[in-house]
């Protein structure tokens, strides 16, 4: 859909076939406010429904204007509102990124109890795929702003980073209050930081880093269930990220976009992500490509490809017997022999390939005590499996042991897999035991603070 508005006053101030000179004209309007370096995708991407910032906006009318011999008002130019947020597009520009990024941690920053609405589009994140994976590099990312950055400011951003991440993997994200907290933090400290002055060697890292924290924030907001803001938040961050020139961090970001695109049910678009993700990591170190061949292996189990997730999953264990020697950043240090077997019960099971799944179970549930939340997943998944078999006895001890894990978890995808043991035992309800762990998973904290849960269980 075309910006009506702004289209028309780009043909009345006579830019409607000079796009790159509008542009021009706009970063020299806004000079102010640091080294713009908006062209004529960028204004394309303005006329398809992106919004630019606040301060852009204003760049926009007072050029315009110029043109006109007239005043514009920013509310002429047809944005709407900063919680008016279009279609989530990947950004052809770093200033575009930035600008994008910052109105998305606002909106997240003001809504402390109200869920983002919206949906996963499977469509753009392959479009996001194509464009971080073929898009040209970016020259210089180095700008002049109203700040200096150095890099020990950008150290204490990977520090913060490290902490949300430490708290989401024990408490889970269903609680939006460690969302919003890291979404003002990434309002008041990073976004000024990214308009600020850098080198081009410290905004890379600044790039990286803030790619980190964005990445982050996505996958915290696909554990809430909250699809849409969790695709925008993974589609900045892999546009920083290749803006910083990390493809690994990068095709991390596309393979968290195919796991949540497995969550939701989209497993051949996933397929698609992942693969485009190994692609793009070219020869990475053995710990990443462990976990991206692990991904690839649930997209094509959900998809039913037995061979493919075989062959991923072989991947994914030589690669990660190779991880002692080769181990890559440290962002993927998580990833271990427990991560690696909860992918293969998941995609064995999908595949109705119990046996050999459940053989996996016992390493599945060797983790660090740090990882709550996966315990309390891949637990769930060893009951569920057991039920799907047909062990309805394994099935209930299993169920009677999640309990523990749970009590300190606000996980939508935890949520997500009592439902799915609950639909697997339901058969079976008749059954003295089986109707009682019924009872007991309707209990639960993490089923209680899920609202449809309920109505699943008993």
């Amino acid at each position: 859909m075309t910006n009506a508005a702004f289209e028309g006053l780009l043909l009345a101030a006579g830019y409607g076939n000079a796009h790159a000179a509008f542009a021009r004209q706009l970063n020299h309007a806004g000079r102010n406010e640091g080294a713009w370096r908006y062209d004529a995708a960028s204004v394309y991407w303005w006329l398809r429904g992106r919004r630019p910032g606040d301060h852009v906006q204003a760049a926009m009318a007072e050029t315009l204007a110029r043109k006109l011999g007239r005043s514009v008002a920013v509310t002429e130019l047809g944005f709407g509102t900063p919680d008016s947020i279009g279609m989530c597009v990947y950004p052809a520009s770093v200033d575009g990124a930035i600008d994008t990024a910052e109105q998305i941690w606002t909106r997240l920053a003001r809504h402390l109890n109200q869920q983002a609405s919206g949906v996963f589009d499977s469509g753009k994140a392959l479009e996001a795929a194509l464009g971080w994976r073929y898009d040209l590099s970016d020259e210089a990312v180095s700008r002049n702003g109203r700040q200096q950055v150095t890099s020990t400011d950008v150290q204490s951003l990977y520090a913060l980073a490290a902490h949300f991440t430490d708290l989401d993997r024990r408490h889970g994200s269903g609680s939006p209050r460690t969302r919003v907290v890291m979404a003002d933090f990434l309002v008041r400290q990073v976004a000024p930081m990214l308009h600020g002055t850098y080198t081009d060697a410290v905004g890379r890292d600044l790039m990286r880093a803030a790619a980190t924290l964005s990445g982050q924030l996505a996958f915290m907001s696909y554990d809430a269930s909250e699809h849409a803001m969790a695709q925008h938040h993974a589609t900045f961050g892999l546009r920083l990220a290749k803006a910083a020139d990390d493809r690994l961090y990068g095709a991390h970001l596309l393979a968290n976009l195919a796991t949540q695109a497995v969550f939701l049910g989209h497993a051949r678009e996933a397929a698609r992500l992942v693969e485009a993700a190994i692609d793009g990591a070219g020869r990475a170190p053995a710990a990443v490509l462990a976990r991206l061949h692990a991904t690839a292996a649930t997209a094509y189990g959900q998809s039913g490809e037995r061979r493919a997730c075989q062959r991923a999953l072989a991947k994914a264990e030589r690669a990660l017997g190779r991880a002692g020697t080769d181990p890559g950043p440290r962002w993927v240090d998580y990833f271990s022999p427990a991560h690696l077997a909860g992918a293969a019960l998941r995609c064995l099971g999908d595949l109705r390939m119990y046996r050999q799944a459940l053989r996996h179970a016992p390493e599945a549930l060797t983790l660090g005590s740090q990882n709550t939340r996966t315990r309390a997943l891949h637990t769930a998944l060893v009951a569920t499996t057991h039920a799907r078999a047909g062990d309805t006895d394994a099935a209930c001890d299993w169920s009677r042991k999640l309990a523990q894990h749970c009590l300190d978890v606000e996980s939508a995808r935890v949520q997500q897999r009592l439902r799915e043991l609950a639909i697997a035992l339901s058969s079976q309800q008749s059954v003295p035991q089986v109707n009682e762990v019924l009872h007991s998973l309707a209990a639960m904290p993490a089923a209680r603070k899920s609202g449809s849960a309920a109505t699943h269980f008993g």
